[in-house]
């Protein structure tokens, strides 16, 4: 969503001649399209965020037409990695972070430090080994499409999960639309119950096994979600 110079100072409550000030001294993220200014709201909302501006609750609206991938399209796009290293919960996230396939300007320390904030307030530990690291704001972050990275981790780390066992399979999820990532997010929390996907993730099996797993499992919640719509 590229957001005009207008909508800013509406969002923002301020004049746009604040705006224009804003672009030239606070270093106010813009981008030039035809000779005039737009704005990603994205950047937008991290940079006041950072500067402790005031922000109208509008800004955290989806579009309508926000993308929404499947999983095995978002699996294909964060990509399966396998005996991925650490030791300890902060390791193994920072290797992750490193092989994650994200733009230039996304900052990786800033994407680890998030998820190690979001860890501080619970572990994403949710059993059976398996934990879903994700931040809890997740239209701050400057990617265009959503992703889910699969990583099995070369050692067994205390996620402090909440059965007590140890986590050997990180999906790290990182989108730039609250209704992707709450959308992959549950598909990955039914999924991981009794499912052919489970089985799969659970013996490590191969890129390719995985990916018609995950397509397998979209079918499923898509007859599902058809099915409780026809019953209402």
């Amino acid at each position: 969503m590229r957001l005009r110079v207008r909508d800013v100072s509406d969002l923002l409550g301020v004049s746009e001649k604040t705006v224009y000030r804003w672009v030239a001294q606070k270093n106010l993220p813009v981008h030039r399209v035809n000779e005039q200014y737009r704005f990603n709201r994205a950047e937008l909302l991290e940079w006041a965020t950072s500067q402790r501006i005031p922000i109208s609750p509008k800004l955290f609206e989806e579009p309508e037409d926000a993308f929404v991938p499947s999983l095995e399209e978002a699996l294909r796009t964060g990509g399966i990695h396998y005996r991925v290293g650490g030791t300890d919960k902060a390791s193994a996230l920072r290797s992750v972070v490193e092989i994650l396939p994200l733009p230039e300007e996304v900052d990786r320390e800033f994407l680890l430090q998030v998820l190690l904030a979001r860890e501080s307030v619970g572990s994403t530990g949710i059993g059976d080994g398996v934990a879903i690291p994700h931040v809890r704001n997740p239209v701050t972050l400057h990617v265009s499409r959503p992703l889910v990275a699969l990583s099995f981790l070369e050692n067994d780390i205390d996620f402090q999960a909440i059965d007590g066992k140890k986590v050997h399979t990180l999906f790290t999820i990182v989108s730039p639309t609250i209704k992707a990532h709450l959308s992959l997010l549950s598909k990955l929390a039914y999924g991981l119950r009794a499912s052919e996907f489970a089985e799969a993730v659970a013996r490590k099996a191969s890129r390719e096994e995985l990916f018609d797993a995950a397509r397998t499992l979209e079918t499923l919640v898509s007859s599902l979600v058809d099915t409780q719509e026809g019953a209402v």
